[in-house]
């Protein structure tokens, strides 16, 4: 399979899932929020990943507006997350059964700002330009020989190389783990995510003989991203409590645990440690004769 008639099938495969999760997020459904920020990433993922096929003249502009609605979702869900935390922490706690008003209040503007967002001509006018761009932008029209070739190839070939591209990106840094801060932890994490992403988009990708290595692989980036997604869930938890109105600054201390933050860099590090230790990806591991499901 060529290079843009894979792009085309899971960047479609994507914005489906994020316009199936548009009345539920709506409406408040947590779950929905969670699932469309997911289908976002990968789609968000997938861009960067056919990078420089797709990096036309339009994709600074689909990529500044699929930005600003991942910032639109991300307020609610990280409110969304910082509440099932003080939830779990509450217990009969009066102190703390008065605390989540406060949280509630945000939540529900917050989400009041989201669901006008989502249902403003400015999102509609999203969904139509990208998936106009997905199928028939200049990317895909470029006469130039290396935009041809680019288009021309193979699914196998390309990602093999971005893997392993991002894959020594990815253990290269994580070797500061210990001295990143809050920020640079955080991009840390949007690195593993897209790693993690691409290999899961690509599943049907590799051989028989390759599945082993593949599971092994992502059992790792998935154990490395879990804890860096709690460690970057503390921060913001700790940034939102600061926002609150009259919830006091016990409200942010919660999200403080020095014990907790070793443990889950320390599982970070080993994780990352193990994955270091895998053999690199091979071309030889992915068949040119798969394809994604459409």
């Amino acid at each position: 399979m060529a290079c843009d008639t894979a792009f085309r099938i899971i960047a479609r495969r994507h914005l489906d899932a994020v316009l199936a999760q548009h009345e539920g997020t709506c409406r408040g459904d947590p779950d929905a929020l969670h699932q469309i920020r997911i289908a976002l990433t990968h789609l968000r993922t997938a861009i960067r990943f056919f990078s420089p096929m797709v990096d036309d003249a339009l994709r600074p502009k689909v990529w500044a507006e699929l930005k600003w609605l991942n910032s639109q979702l991300g307020m609610v869900r990280d409110l969304d997350v910082a509440i099932e935390r003080v939830v779990a922490d509450a217990g009969d706690e009066l102190a703390v059964i008065a605390e989540l008003r406060h949280w509630d209040e945000k939540r529900a503007e917050s989400h009041r700002l989201l669901s006008r967002a989502l249902r403003s001509a400015r999102y509609r006018r999203l969904v139509e330009q990208i998936s106009a761009w997905i199928e028939s932008g200049p990317w895909s029209t470029g006469r130039s020989k290396e935009a041809i070739r680019l288009r021309r190839c193979s699914l196998a070939d390309h990602a093999t190389a971005q893997l392993t591209e991002w894959e020594k990106t990815l253990l290269k840094k994580a070797r500061k783990l210990s001295k990143l801060d809050v920020e640079r932890r955080h991009k840390l994490r949007l690195l593993n995510k897209r790693l993690t992403y691409s290999i899961e988009s690509l599943a049907d990708l590799f051989t028989d003989a390759a599945l082993t290595k593949q599971k092994s692989i992502l059992k790792q980036l998935r154990k490395a991203q879990r804890s860096l997604g709690q460690l970057n869930d503390d921060a913001r938890g700790q940034a939102l409590a600061a926002s609150l109105n009259g919830a006091g600054p016990e409200a942010g201390i919660r999200f403080l645990n020095r014990k907790r933050e070793e443990k889950l860099l320390r599982t970070a590090s080993v994780a990352y440690r193990k994955l270091n230790k895998a053999k690199p990806f091979r071309s030889s591991d992915l068949t040119p004769n798969a394809e994604p499901e459409d």
